[in-house]
Order: C-alpha cells, then sequence, then structure tokens
C-alpha cells in the first residue's frame, strides 16, 4: 500500500445501513414499551382479577404506554423525513445518531418508571427529560447536516422549514419539564404543549419571510 493510499482521505459511508439499522432499533423500542402491560396481566391472571378491574387498577400504565407509543412513532417520522434525502454518512453524523437512537432506546425504561413508580419530581425530569434529550439530539443532527450540504440534497427552505420545528419542538419539551416539576398540579398534561409545534413553527416560519 501506498504513503499515498494511506492517508487519502476517508469516504463517507452510505446512509442505507443506517437507515435500516435506525428502522430496527425504533421498533424493538416501540415494542418494548408494551412488555410492562403484558406482565402486569399475568400478575392480575394469578390473582384472578377481571379485565375491568385490570383496566382501572393498571391506567396510568396504560396511559404511559400510549404517550410513549405515539411520541415514539413522531420522532421516527420526523427522523425518517429528515434522512430520507440523506445519501453519506460520516463518522460525527453516525454517532449522532447512535446518540440518538439511546435516548430511544431508554424510553421504554423511563416509561414503566412512570407506570409503575410513585409519581414525584424525579420520575417527571426522567420521563420528559429524556423526550427533551431526543429532540435536542435530533436539532444537532439537523444543525450537524445543514452544514455539510455534500451528505444530502435537502432544498434550502426544508432545511429552515425542519430547523425552525426542531427549535420549536425543544423549546416546548423544555416548557413542559419546567412547568410539570414547578407545578405539580398540571403533571404530564404540560406535554399537550407540544401539540402546538406545527402551528408555532408555521407562525415563526411565516415572520421570517
Amino acid at each position: 500500500m501506498s504513503a499515498q493510499t494511506s492517508h487519502a482521505p476517508r469516504q463517507p459511508l452510505t446512509a442505507e445501513r443506517l437507515k435500516s439499522f435506525t428502522d430496527a432499533v425504533v421498533a424493538i423500542a416501540m415494542t418494548l414499551l408494551i412488555l410492562p402491560l403484558m406482565e402486569s396481566i399475568g400478575d392480575a391472571s394469578d390473582d384472578g382479577m377481571s379485565a375491568g378491574t385490570w383496566l382501572v387498577g393498571e391506567w396510568p400504565q396504560l396511559f404511559s404506554f400510549v404517550l410513549s407509543f405515539v411520541l415514539t412513532a413522531i420522532f421516527w417520522i420526523i427522523h425518517h423525513r429528515l434522512f430520507d434525502r440523506v445519501q453519506h454518512v460520516t463518522v460525527p453524523l453516525l454517532w449522532l445518531s447512535l446518540v440518538w437512537m439511546l435516548t430511544i432506546v431508554w424510553l421504554p425504561v423511563a416509561t414503566a418508571v412512570v407506570g409503575q413508580l410513585g409519581i414525584d419530581p424525579v420520575q417527571r425530569v426522567l420521563y420528559i427529560g429524556t423526550l427533551l434529550a431526543t429532540s435536542l439530539v435530533l436539532l444537532a443532527t439537523r444543525i450537524y447536516i445543514r452544514r455539510r450540504p455534500e451528505l444530502h440534497a435537502i432544498a434550502e427552505d426544508h432545511q429552515r422549514a425542519g430547523m425552525i420545528g426542531a427549535v420549536t419542538m425543544s423549546t416546548l419539551f423544555a416548557a413542559a419539564l419546567v412547568l410539570a416539576v414547578t407545578v405539580p398540579a398540571i403533571g404530564y398534561w404540560s406535554l399537550f404543549l407540544v401539540l402546538l409545534t406545527s402551528p408555532v413553527s408555521a407562525w415563526l416560519a411565516g415572520t421570517r419571510r
């Protein structure tokens, strides 16, 4: 091997394997969300509990499961749309994606804590903080991709809209976290703030024109 070949710059990796791997990780994480409920059904059967009694007793866990499933699906859709026109992956982008997947895989743990343990500020920080971390890593990924135009074929207007949406979502998750901790009566209902992402993003995009 010549010195010229050994010192040649490393070419970016193709993105297809990363996309497939990410899809698999998200699918597994979404499946793991249901496991605590499956275990509780077994316990209810051993105790001779009826289906109605089980539903009433497990409603916090059912709520946390549905909420986490929907939020994970939303994160996956956003990630899928972002990477749809990404053709190459560098090592930093690979690590950003792995950190994002780490937050997704951790969410079933945070969801189980919400559904099975008593409510306290640490529990809310753990759960909403995980969602905030997922959103922030996705924002960092967008920033990196925007600075490396050779990796993708994303139109500038789509990049700008995505950045506005990512900043808005992260800000609303942060506001929900602060509200949930400082106003215990509101609790996880503060997450409904995230529903404002689309209208606020649209308004912000309009003001920048």
